[in-house]
């Protein structure tokens, strides 16, 4: 039996991916996923205004929930129905592991204090039911949920990449378990670091997005009761 390696796996950084994409709230569902999103930001900026670092720390432990949370229901859904799941679990497990690694990194950077890793605990314990129990009655919505957290997350990793050309965060030198995840030059700074995250939440936005409108396209050809599918 092949030895367990406890290393990351290696993340193939992926700077060309569209940023400025955005996805206007349709029905009732988008509108509560992006009020409640943009309720998220506004609480967020008032508590670490341009302390990107600590943000990151606390926001990446929520952002490594749903991804589990998703993965973990997909993969029940799959043994109950008896049916494959199309490649759903393991893009949201990679999701999860993703955003953990988000968390490690900047754990590095940041170094929070005690309050802040009390906060993520607490954080974490209530968005975790939060939307356990939103993805098993509303899997739609909780995915336009993650879809609009990482439109946010990319606008706010913009926004500290601004900050660190501007000069007013200093772009210090990367950390090595950011080089060794995204395969970074070993002389990568902080900029490089921050590219490369931004590149992840655009992908799990864009990937979010897509699950609502698969979901949309499955409730659109589900057959009637008493019918068969063609």
């Amino acid at each position: 039996m092949k030895p367990f390696d406890p290393r990351p796996l290696v993340r193939q950084n992926n700077p060309d991916i569209a940023i400025d994409t955005h996805v206007a709230p349709q029905g009732a569902s988008d509108k509560v996923a992006f009020a409640f999103v943009k309720l998220l930001r506004f609480c967020a900026d008032r508590f670490f205004a341009k302390r990107y670092g600590h943000r990151a720390v606390v926001l990446e432990t929520v952002a490594a929930v749903p991804g589990m949370v998703g993965g973990l229901w997909q993969h029940l859904t799959a043994l109950r129905k008896m049916r494959d799941d199309d490649g759903w679990i393991r893009t949201l497990l990679d999701e999860a592991e993703n955003e953990r690694m988000h968390l490690m990194t900047f754990i590095e950077i940041a170094q929070p204090n005690r309050f802040e890793r009390a906060l993520i605990v607490a954080v974490q314990l209530v968005f975790y039911n939060f939307y356990f129990f939103l993805y098993l009655f509303a899997p739609r919505t909780a995915h336009r949920v993650v879809a609009y957290f990482e439109e946010e997350a990319v606008y706010s990793y913009t926004q500290y990449l601004a900050e660190v050309d501007a000069g007013r965060h200093e772009n210090i030198p990367a950390p090595k378990i950011a080089i060794d995840y995204w395969q970074l030059p070993a002389n990568a700074r902080l900029r490089d670091v921050i590219i490369a995250v931004r590149a992840d939440e655009a992908e799990h936005r864009d990937v979010n997005h897509y699950f609502v409108a698969e979901l949309d396209n499955r409730k659109a050809h589900r057959p009637l009761e008493g019918q068969t599918a063609p």
